[in-house]
């Protein structure tokens, strides 16, 4: 009996090994090496499904390449089009992430009622049966000709299908229900998912067709399979969102034709996915009136500035040790601003429990976003609210200095645009420009001055502390 060959990847790089490690000799992680049986010469010729279905394609000059047609188009969706770059491109292939339930296939499949007015547009779906997606198609108000439904998990099957109906976009729902009857390991291995993800891929570049991926993710919130899948695909894109909130934000990881910064926010109804064309104004409702221990605060999602609401709470420390613990507040940042907070603003929070999270499941990974958060840890401290007409945009160094931030003139704008009177920023060298009308801009040197400013009462809050000179050492 012939013996069989096996392969090693590694679902993190993509590396393979000729024998199993503990650590990945690339990427240096553990236990992230798999076993996979490897295909014969014969088998590697048939991984892609047959050349049959693709097209001879021909090397042509650099030259000679019309740019006069235009590559993008729209996708029907403002929010999808904005982290797309500004549409999705012809021959492209699309990754979409998240977790189950987020709503990935009902984006899908609401995109497919726009696009199928001026595209032919196949859904394949691998886990439901066409029924199921009649049922979900009415439920959202998609209906038209141009769209075709197939429910299938054979990768040959779908390239038959797409060579006989010739559709302009191909969405596949999802890649790990794919398999290739030529490998024997079974879908949703690493290798059938690289081997499909190929397939696509090629047909992507080879017939000009935009092909958008459904992709699963693995309980550390990663797309499951190997991280080569990542490196194969244009673009990719996590949707996120949690269990009981009902926003759902899209943001890109990879965009070969477009910026990373940019998000896109919805809001999940019984119709379906619903665009938030002002995410400050929903991420800011149901704001608390005269609460302490909340500030707002201006960041910068690409181009597009937006508010969140930090909210802190601190409680005396039942035991010795003190918890800290944040939500969508960078942890180790939140650490080294309650550290800040002592020793620079004199309040003794090394005492007590600390909590940070902000609202509507934004992560917010942006400096500017300091000075609202130490803000929100004085006015629990103190148990004092913050008005609530106030916002707060500013980095916080080490020495309790405040430090300015790129766009301040936008974040500005946003700001008085959502009704705030006043906002608390760094003090800034030169003269300052104007800022907008009815909006009063308070400059604050630190993080003392910038407390004495938002909660009063300057007994509270000494002076920063310098250094001493005698502690200073190499």
């Amino acid at each position: 009996m012939a013996k069989i060959r096996s392969v090693f990847y590694c679902t993190e790089c993509g590396n393979e090994t000729p024998k199993w490690a503990g650590k990945c000799p690339a990427c240096g992680a553990w236990n992230t090496i798999v076993e996979q049986e490897a295909p014969s010469k014969a088998k590697a010729g048939r991984a892609t499904g047959g050349r049959s279905g693709f097209q001879r394609i021909k090397a042509v000059s650099l030259t000679e390449v019309d740019t006069a047609q235009e590559i993008r188009f729209l996708t029907g969706m403002g929010e999808l089009d904005r982290v797309l770059g500004g549409g999705a491109v012809k021959g492209s292939l699309v990754l979409v992430g998240g977790a189950p339930g987020v709503g990935k296939s009902t984006l899908m499949l609401q995109i497919c009622g726009s696009l199928s007015r001026e595209n032919r547009v196949l859904y394949v779906s691998g886990e439901e049966s066409v029924r199921q997606l009649k049922l979900r198609a009415q439920r959202l108000g998609v209906a038209s000709g141009n769209l075709l439904v197939l429910s299938e998990t054979a990768l040959e099957d779908v390239l038959q299908s797409v060579s006989d109906e010739e559709p302009d976009i191909l969405i596949v729902d999802s890649i790990q229900t794919l398999y290739n009857g030529a490998l024997e390991s079974p879908p949703g291995s690493v290798g059938q998912v690289k081997d499909c993800t190929m397939a696509l891929m090629q047909l992507a570049k080879g017939r000009d067709i935009t092909v958008f991926v459904i992709g699963h993710v693995n309980k550390e919130g990663s797309i499951a399979g190997p991280k080569v899948l990542e490196h194969m695909v244009d673009c990719v894109l996590y949707f996120e969102g949690e269990q009981h909130s009902t926003c759902r934000i899209l943001r890109a990881a990879k965009n070969r034709f477009g910026a990373t910064n940019e998000i896109g926010v919805f809001e999940m109804l019984d119709a379906g996915l619903e665009e938030v064309e002002n995410p400050s104004q929903m991420l800011l409702s149901g704001r608390p009136d005269g609460a302490p221990g909340t500030c707002v605060t201006c960041v910068m999602e690409g181009v597009r500035p937006v508010l969140a609401e930090i909210q802190a709470l601190l409680a005396p420390a039942s035991y010795g040790n003190a918890r800290r613990s944040s939500n969508g507040f960078d942890f180790g940042r939140a650490a080294m601003l309650l550290a800040v907070l002592e020793k620079r603003g004199g309040l003794k929070v090394s005492t007590c429990d600390a909590y940070l999270n902000i609202i509507g499941g934004l992560n917010l990974d942006e400096p500017a976003a300091d000075l609202a958060a130490v803000l929100a840890l004085a006015s629990s401290y103190v148990d004092r609210p913050i008005a609530p007409d106030l916002a707060a945009i500013g980095e916080v160094g080490l020495t309790g200095e405040l430090r300015a931030v790129n766009n301040l003139d936008q974040r500005l704008s946003e700001v008085r645009r959502l009704g705030f009177q006043t906002c608390i920023i760094p003090r800034r060298r030169g003269k300052s420009p104007a800022p907008p009308d009815g909006l009063r801009v308070v400059e604050s040197a630190n993080i003392g001055e910038a407390m004495r400013a938002a909660l009063g009462k300057a007994e509270k809050f000494p002076p920063v502390k310098a250094p001493e000179e005698g502690n200073q050492r190499i």
